[in-house]
């Protein structure tokens, strides 16, 4: 039998280890901009060796788990350090922001491209001539007939980024030093995303029953190196944060308020976490919860609050900067903008499909409130989450990292497919004629496996095996 442990464990690091390399190559290509189609089979195999090894973990012995979780997390964290960001330019924002806040100006009363703070930029925010023949280049006025640029998309509007993150960019500036350029918010990236996978550890062991397995999820997942290191986008703090309410949450009355406040931190750093809250709320219009419901809604509420408001105190313009116009460009008020609620489309008329999403959403919402566990607050939040990403179809992957880091606390490992579809609209879209279809079939596919995951749960449910049981011990190891 330990010869049968020994080839689990071996055949689980063999294709790790495939991973982290073929992963390596996937972040050292520029193919986002020259061969999008070789990038795209990169992130397939990425994902297939992914989902390989998680599966692979299930027989290896309980006591090898956790090491071999946090080292599988480690070496594919390090993988989005090989590269300057490749597939999006956000983390130059990011960079600019904390640049501007160190000079002791607010971050959203001056777009990047004001003349205002001219004597913040450097050549390597802001190239001139030649370098700015290279991708990902917005063209500003220069009053010296050059030609100028930035690195920072967007440059003429001002920033959207709520008071936490711009806080965690304020930080990271304060720790860089002089020209470092991208490497400390890769770096950051990498340590929360490390981070999240101890927390995730540490909370699904409490809760027992060999569920520290399902901490690869995320920790092993392609979407973290990519968009939380290479790309080093803020949403994983918003993950970190939104884990640990819930694993706070999980505490019932005495976590409420911990939680809440926890929560409202991650909705402080990238809104979207907000999704989560009827998750949070779960059950909360049942008798007896009520209060606690309460405690969770103004915690969170206060956290968000007081975090505007030295932003609000400080600012002449509006802090929410972009936010308005940024929903207008990603088309959440015109349907066919950017192939949104693509799913819905196939069956309502344009004008019916922001209606209908908002509906469907309320019901999911009003079910958890009424029906949700909640003791296990994670899964109410992981099926309104999932429900939002497949009615809204967004085409940003990184989006996708607050629902990988629900699926890791729940263990319906079904919802990954929709962090797919994520990834096949924003890059393999890139490589088609028509990118809306492909969006369209890979939300469509998404749609169909969790219905599958959910049929197969409803059967196991009715033979008493919905839930993961500690397994038999094997000769010589500890029960887990």
């Amino acid at each position: 039998m330990s010869g049968v442990i020994n080839r689990a464990s071996l055949v689980t690091v063999s294709l790790l280890a495939a991973l982290t390399a073929v992963l390596a190559a996937a972040i050292r290509s520029d193919g986002y901009d020259t061969d999008p189609a070789a990038l795209t089979g990169w992130y397939a195999a990425a994902w297939v060796l992914f989902a390989a090894a998680a599966w692979a973990l299930r027989r290896v012995p309980a006591r090898c788990v956790v090491p071999l979780v946090l080292t599988g997390a480690a070496a594919v964290a390090v993988t989005g350090l090989l590269a300057e960001p490749r597939t999006s330019t956000d983390s130059y924002r990011y960079a600019w922001d904390g640049r501007v806040q160190a000079a002791g100006i607010s971050p959203y009363d001056h777009a990047p491209a004001d003349p205002a703070l001219r004597p913040l930029r450097d050549g390597w925010l802001f190239p001139e001539g030649a370098e700015c023949a290279g991708p990902g280049r917005a063209r500003i006025p220069a009053d010296t007939g050059a030609v100028a640029c930035t690195r920072i998309n967007r440059p003429s509007v001002h920033t959207i980024y709520p008071p936490v993150a711009e806080g965690y960019f304020l930080l990271v500036h304060e720790l860089s030093p002089p020209g470092a350029r991208h490497k400390p918010l890769q770096v950051g990236g990498a340590l929360l995303a490390v981070g999240t996978s101890g927390l995730l550890l540490y909370a699904l062991r409490r809760r027992g029953g060999g569920r520290e397995r399902w901490a690869a999820y995320w920790a092993w997942c392609p979407a973290v190196p990519v968009e939380a290191v290479n790309n080093a986008h803020v949403d994983v703090l918003g993950a970190l944060l939104t884990a640990a309410a819930f694993a706070v949450l999980a505490r019932r009355r005495r976590g409420a308020a911990g939680g809440g406040a926890l929560l409202g931190a991650g909705i402080a750093t990238k809104l979207l976490p907000g999704v989560t809250l009827p998750g949070a709320l779960s059950g909360a219009l049942r008798p007896g919860h009520r209060r606690r419901g309460a405690a969770v809604l103004l915690a969170a509420g206060g956290v968000v609050g007081l975090g505007y408001l030295p932003y609000v105190l400080v600012s002449r313009s509006s802090v929410f900067g972009y936010l308005g116009g940024y929903t207008e460009e990603e088309g959440y008020d015109d349907a066919s903008a950017r192939n949104r609620y693509a799913l819905l489309r196939l069956v309502l008329p344009d004008a019916w499909a922001l209606p209908a999403a908002l509906a469907v959403l309320a019901v999911a919402a009003g079910w958890v409130l009424w029906r949700g566990d909640p003791e296990r607050p994670w899964r109410g939040a992981l099926t309104v989450t999932g429900a939002a990403f497949l009615l809204l179809t967004p085409g940003y992957s990184w989006y996708a990292l607050l629902l990988v880091v629900l699926v890791a606390l729940d263990g319906r490992w079904e919802w990954l497919g929709v962090a797919v579809a994520g990834v096949a609209k924003y890059v393999g879209g890139r490589a088609v004629g028509d990118p809306n279809l492909l969006g369209t079939v890979a939300y469509g596919v998404a749609a169909a496996l969790v219905a599958v995951g959910w049929l197969v749960r409803q059967r196991r449910a009715g033979l008493g095996q919905n839930e993961p049981r500690p397994r038999a011990a094997h000769p010589g190891e500890q029960p887990p």
